[in-house]
């Protein structure tokens, strides 16, 4: 007798959330893991939210709220949005949801139907294309090389889109990669975009803070405002703030997609947590300076990584432009054997090869689309990826 609906062997587990959860399973044992696969900062929220949240519990601000969010938290968006990015929303014109991947699962289960195409440029964030299979969509991957700098290019765009086309995934800065596109690189996919006014882009932007070398960040609404009325622009307060416990994400897209997404949502989760909502509104009206000092810790980190895996035998790294993981090729390994005498043969091989030779957890770049590549989190501190690059050295020099 069938139980499980067929629909959930369609998807795969979030192989960055089940690498997380083997570090931690190992450890509890008593080896001695370094971990560099969770996409979270090594920071603490930052004390002023933490002070704004007793204020709020205080204040008995524990009770359901509006399904998509507060009014206050929705006036600080507004506010974000305005000041961040020059987009214009209404209150109706925007969402609060538990995390921005509930932002992403929303949309996509109210807008896409059985054979309906949503492109995933690769590499890619590993929900991405399972969301859209539990949807029962069809993900139409393009490949962003490495000689592009992991970015998409107009005409490979322009060849993806089908009459099926519904939407178009945007994420930069990029997890896994740490591509960031510039204004001129949006308004050159914009150009695209315009002439197929039946593609809608979804754009999650959670890493828009955590950009290198002086770059500024630009969303496709913003540089092309005729395509605002397709947009479902996404942020959260995860990154930027060191909040991922929170689980608060946003979007703002026009009301009549909205009000799509808080009526599923009033089916699902409802409200996301209160508290988690009075946090998020002091994070995104409070003190923003803290930011800009952490993005430069980040980048004297990913200066370090960068530095150290181009010097190991077998491994290229390309320099991430924002975000905070490196996202190096293992080509040269592939096809090399291990102390043990198995021959590696795929970045899977290798990412299990670390684990047992070396006791060092990061994640293969097939769970992002693009072998033979494997991700590194610089989210830790300067001593922890130090042993690690210094472990990564000593397994990729024992290979012959």
């Amino acid at each position: 007798m069938r139980f499980i609906a067929d629909r959930l062997n369609r998807i795969k587990p979030s192989p960055s959330s089940m690498a997380g959860q083997r570090a931690r399973e190992l450890r509890a044992t008593g080896r001695d893991i370094i971990g560099l696969t969770s996409g979270e900062p090594d920071f603490d929220t930052p004390p002023n939210v933490c002070v704004a949240v007793m204020q709020a519990m205080t204040a008995s601000k524990t009770k359901y709220t509006d399904v998509g969010g507060t009014p206050e938290l929705k006036a600080a968006i507004q506010a974000k949005f305005r000041r961040d990015n020059g987009l214009d929303y209404a209150a109706s014109e925007l969402i609060v949801g538990t995390g921005g991947k509930q932002i992403i699962f929303n949309a996509l289960m109210c807008t896409v139907e059985t054979g309906d195409e949503v492109i995933v440029p690769t590499p890619y964030w590993v929900s991405y294309p399972d969301i859209v299979l539990l949807a029962d969509g069809k993900p139409v991957f393009v490949a962003c090389p490495p000689d592009n700098g992991f970015k998409m290019r107009p005409a490979d765009l322009e060849r993806a889109i089908t009459p099926r086309t519904r939407w178009l995934v945007l994420n930069a800065p990029n997890n896994p990669s740490g591509a960031a596109y510039s204004h001129e690189e949006l308004k050159a996919l914009a150009e695209v975009l315009l002439r197929h006014p039946h593609v809608w882009i979804m754009t999650d932007d959670i890493y828009e803070h955590i950009l290198y070398d002086g770059r500024r960040f630009a969303t496709i609404a913003e540089v092309e405002p005729a395509l605002k009325e397709r947009t479902l622009t996404i942020n959260g307060v995860s990154k930027a703030y060191a909040m991922t416990g929170w689980r608060i994400g946003y979007g703002g897209a026009p009301a009549a997609l909205i009000k799509a997404m808080v009526k599923l949502q009033s089916q699902s989760t409802s409200n996301a947590s209160s508290i988690s909502q009075a946090a998020a509104l002091e994070a995104l009206s409070g003190p923003q300076e803290f930011i800009a000092e952490r993005t430069r810790i980040f980048q004297s980190r990913r200066d370090l990584v960068v530095a150290e895996l181009n010097r190991m035998p077998g491994i290229v790294c390309h320099s991430p432009e924002g975000a905070f993981y490196a996202f190096p090729s293992c080509a040269g390994v592939i096809g090399k054997t291990t102390p043990e005498g198995k021959v590696l043969r795929s970045d899977e091989d290798f990412v299990l090869y670390l684990l047992e030779a070396q006791n060092l957890a990061v994640l293969q770049g097939d769970a992002y689309g693009v072998s033979p590549f494997f991700r590194i989190s610089f989210a830790t501190s300067v001593a922890q990826l130090e042993e690690g690059c210094r472990r990564l050295r000593l397994a990729c020099e024992a290979l012959r």
